[in-house]
Formats: C-alpha cells, structure tokens, sequence
C-alpha cells in the first residue's frame, strides 16, 4: 500500500483519528526535549565510568546514531501509523510470534514513560530549594541561630558525646561546632522539607513517598497534560519556544570552558573506570571495572538513543515520505552535539570526584554547576535554575508526547486496551495520555526520594534496551518478509548488518549493567514487568478480538484480512531471540561488581 501523502495539502482528519499538523521541522522540535535528557544522570555515570564517564557518552551517542538508521527506513515504511520506532520494529515480529510485538511495543512504553516523574521529581527538587531552601553550613542565619543557641551544647551533651564516639580522634571543641552547625541547619529547615502525608511500602518493589516533592511533581505534571491537550501542533509550538531558551544557553556552557580553556585535561585523561562505584579512586580494567563501564553504557543509552521519538508522529505529518528521515536525521545531529559537548565539559571543568556531590547525582544541583561553568555570578546561577527547570520541562513533553502515541497507536493495531485508541477534537490520544500520567504519578510517589530515582531509571531501562534489541533485529527482518515494500528512504545495507550487531551488544549492556545501581534484582525486575503486557495482550486480542488484529494493523504491508503473510525469514528470528537471551544470561553471570 502507498504511504505517500500529499505535502501541499492538510487533509482532513477524520474524526476520531491524529491530525496531519506537522512537518519534519515539527517533529524535530517535539523531539528536542532529548538533549537535556543528559543531565538526568550526568552525576550517576560519573559515579560508575569515573575518568571514562564522558567517553561512556560519545560511544553511547555514536550507537544511537547508528541505529536510527534502520529505525528511519521503518519509519517510513509505515506513513499511516504513529507511536514511533517499536510500533514499526513490531511489526515484523508478529509473523513469528503473536507476543514479541505487543512485548517490544510495551517495553518502549515504560522505558520512555518514567521520563515525566524523573523529570518532575528533579524540577520539584528545584522548586523546593527556590522557595524553601535549606540554609548553608555557614550562612549568616546558621550563624546566628548557633550564637543565640550554642551554649546548649557542651562536651557532656548527649549529642556530642554520640559524635565523638562515631569520630575517633575528633576534639571536643571540633565536635560542639558539627554538633552545634547541624541542629542549626535542622532548625532552620523549612517543615515542608520534612513533609510526608504517609508512606507505603510495597515488599520486592520499593516505598512510595507522598511528599512535598510529590505534591510539587503532580502539579507540574498537570500543567505539562494541559498544554499537550490541545494537539501535536500546539504542542511542537511550545516545545520550539522552550528548544531555543534551554539549549542555547546550555550549548553555550558546554563550549565557553572549552574556548576560555577552563577544561582540566588531567580530568579527560587516563581514561579508567573507579576502583568501586562511587568511590572517586581510579581503579582498572579489569573485570569490576568493565562490569561498571557496562553499567554506565547502560544507563546512557536511555538519554542518548532517546531521539528516535521523532518518528512516533509519522501519522501526524503531513509528508511522512519525505519528513521522516530527515526529522530523524536531524535531531540525531542536534544530540549529537550536545552529548559530545556537555559531558566532556563537565568532566573537563568539575573532574570526576567533583561529579560526585551529592546535588549532581540526585540532579538538584545541577544548574549552579552549569551557571559556575560561565560565571561565578549568583545572579547567572539563578539564571540557570530557571533554565534548568525550562529544560526539564523540554523533556517531559517530549516524553509525554511520544510515550502517549506509542499507547494509542498500541490500541489501533490490536496489542494494548481498546480504550488507549480514543482521541479528542484537537487530534491528542487523551485516554492515553491519562494512561501515561496515573502510572507516574505512581512512579513518582517511588522516586520521590533520592534511593528510588535511579531504581525507576534501573528498571524503566530493562524494558528500553529489550526494544532496542527487538527493534534493530527488526529491520533485518523486514527487509526479508517485506522487502518489496516501498521504503522512501533505504538505509545502506551495511548499516542494517551492523545494527544488527549492535542489537546484541545492547545485549551485553542489559546482562551486566542493570546490577550495577545500587539494585541487584533491577533485571529481573525489569522482566517482570515487561511482562505484564502478556495478560493485557491475551484479553484484548483472544477476548475482545477474537483471535484477529483490526484491519488497519499491517494494511502498510499490504496484508489484508487478519493475514501475517509468510515467514520468509525461516528460523533466524528466533536464532536472533535465542542468542540475545544467552547474552544476557551469560553477562549477568560473569560480570560482576568491584569488591
């Protein structure tokens, strides 16, 4: 079947369906919330890769580029669907395997999704630090509060004889002052710091915190829904306005240290990873150390082959032919100057150790890093808490925008719940996008404290290098089930070969890295979660269904009828399953942990 569309015209949407608003230019400022996807875990990397953490991110980037390759000749394959790259990749799967598909679809899903409560728990940490600030050890308020208050502490209060015991070797006057400094700072904190509704612990899984953070995050999750309610269009509006306030000055820190020569070059050299993860020494090569380079190739791939979300608006284009290659072209481009750049700065000015301040890892101190980058200036540091809320603001529309469609689009074609199909007047997957922000309002409530965020980040991974490999496996796939369809643009072939092996050391990363944060069970995790969809398949397509895929599932693959068409490809798909599966087995066993 032709996916060409007319570009000079808009058609009418029918009712009931997305609405053909953009163009590449569109899609490539939807997707421009993946660049500051960076500094969600800048710090975290920093703490596994130590000296290697910048090299971590070009390699990672290079993939990424790489691979969208294939995902673009997929892309294009398909003008009349949307949901991005594991919607297409999914396709191709079905002829072998009924569960693979909605399997790849899903995992895309719950990787992308947890970008909005990570991102709200970091945007919620800066609103909390703008309006209710904890004091520094040595501000003029600690100061004070120690004056009017200190005599309460001497070398017989419980408190400094409990901190002496603790630290041998300390005075008694240097245990009064610590003693004395953090009551003040106790003292001084706001009580919305403290502020918790209740907790609730849920055994194998983690404790969801209702906070502060938590309240400030669904705030700023709602205001995020309102904006995408109305349409991609309005949408790709917001998200260029927001594109040239946040990268701009971010593509300027990340370059500024590099012209003024304020980049340390003993902190880019001697690439080795630490001796133990976060523990700042520099350690070697050996199976701990690879075992932890694993673990920080792992975590970046969730922020650098992000921009494939270009593709999830093939059906809202108006030309999806000619502006699906290049919309995915071209924010590859875009990441790949901002993920070359940043780290590199980061790591050349801060250094490894410098990475590991508690504020860089959890994110909340991120924008006055950026601001000292430029300026010692407090002023430019308050400059860059607004950017850096802005930036967090750029990703998780992006994230809602894409991760919403891939759920629809999932309902259209028979894989997830019928009710995800529906759309509103202005062309946005509504239910979807309610879909998307109850799950996180649930993952936030876990990441709203610093030890759940990287677990979120842990186990929303599993299921995005599961696509990858799925999704890169897939364009060989197609191209021998499919390959008289008509592809507007054809990655060289060479390309799809490597993808493909690029798919299996995705592989490797997933085996070995999903262990090292902190979280031993975060694979398995992973695995249980993916699969969930399984029951949630088997009622909508054996109950509801019958059996049978709607018609519009493969009519891009001229298969009518509820036909799958023939298994071309013999046994090499499940070959592919096969071997991925003993990868990941095999890494996870023999990749372990400096101890």
């Amino acid at each position: 079947m032709s996916t060409d569309i007319n570009a000079s015209t808009e058609s009418a949407a029918p009712s009931g369906s997305l609405h053909r608003a953009l163009d590449w230019r569109g899609a490539f400022w939807v997707a421009a919330g993946v660049p500051p996807l960076v500094l969600f875990s800048i710090g975290g990397i920093a703490g596994v890769a130590g000296q290697a953490a910048y090299v971590v991110w070009m390699l990672s980037m290079c993939m990424g580029f790489l691979q969208s390759f294939t995902y673009a000749e997929m892309a294009g394959m398909f003008g009349n669907k949307s949901g991005g790259a594991s919607i297409y990749g999914a396709t191709a799967w079905l002829r072998y395997s009924k569960i693979i598909a909605p399997l790849s679809v899903w995992c895309n899903w719950f990787a992308w999704s947890p970008v909005l409560s990570l991102g709200c728990a970091i945007a919620a940490g800066y609103v909390l630090n703008a309006l209710f600030a904890i004091p520094a050890a040595d501000s003029q308020l600690v100061l004070d509060w120690i004056a009017a208050n200190g005599a309460q502490f001497t070398a017989e209060s419980q408190p400094v004889v409990d901190y002496l015991a603790a630290n041998a070797g300390t005075s008694p006057a240097d245990a009064i002052s610590a003693v004395s400094t953090a009551a003040a700072v106790e003292a001084l904190t706001p009580a919305i710091r403290h502020w918790e509704a209740f907790a609730l612990t849920i055994p194998g899984l983690g404790t969801l915190h209702f906070n502060s953070t938590f309240v400030i995050g669904a705030v700023l999750m709602l205001i995020i829904f309102a904006i995408q309610h109305r349409g991609i269009a309005s949408t790709a509006s917001a998200q260029k306005v927001l594109a040239v306030i946040v990268l701009v000055p971010l593509f300027l820190v990340g370059i500024v240290p590099i012209i003024t020569g304020s980049i340390n070059y003993m902190n880019v050299t001697d690439i080795v990873p630490p001796s133990v993860a976060y523990g700042g020494d520099r350690g070697s090569w050996d199976v701990g150390g690879w075992t932890l380079f694993l673990g920080a190739m792992y975590i970046a791939a969730w922020s650098t082959y992000g921009f494939e979300t270009a593709v999830c608006y093939t059906a809202e284009m108006r030309d999806p032919a000619r502006d699906t290659f290049k919309a995915i072209f071209f924010s590859g481009l875009l990441c790949m100057v901002f993920f070359f750049v940043i780290p590199f700065s980061f790591q050349g000015v801060f250094g490894a150790a410098g990475m590991l301040e508690p504020g860089i890892v959890d994110g909340t101190g991120i924008a006055a890093a950026l601001g000292s980058m430029v300026s010692a200036s407090n002023i430019v540091t308050q400059i860059f808490v607004i950017l850096m809320i802005m930036a967090l603001f750029l990703a998780i529309m992006t994230a809602m925008a894409g991760s919403s469609r891939t759920l629809y689009q999932g309902s259209r074609d028979g894989w997830l719940p019928r009710y995800l199909g529906h759309v509103n007047e202005h062309g946005a997957p509504t239910n979807a996008m309610w879909t998307d922000l109850g799950f996180n309002l649930f993952l936030l409530a876990l990441a709203s404290d610093a030890g759940g965020y990287f677990y979120v980040l842990a186990i929303s991974n599993v299921g995005y290098l599961t696509f990858n490999f799925l999704n890169l496996n897939a364009g060989w796939i197609h191209r021998i089930d499919s390959g008289h369809i008509r592809r507007p643009w054809k990655a060289p072939t060479f390309l799809i070969g490597l993808n493909t092996v690029l798919a299996f050391v995705n592989a490797l990363f997933l085996g070995a890295g999903a262990k090292v944060w902190g979280y031993s069970g975060a694979l398995w995790s992973g695995v249980i979660f993916a699969a969930l969809i399984l029951p949630v398949f088997w009622y909508r397509h054996y109950v509801q269904d019958g059996g049978h895929f709607p018609p519009e599932a493969l009519e891009d693959l001229g298969l009518k009828g509820g036909e799958l068409g023939e298994r071309k490809a013999g046994i090499l798909p499940y070959l592919a399953l096969a071997l991925g599966a003993t990868i990941v087995i095999w890494a996870n066993w023999f990749f372990v942990l400096p101890g």
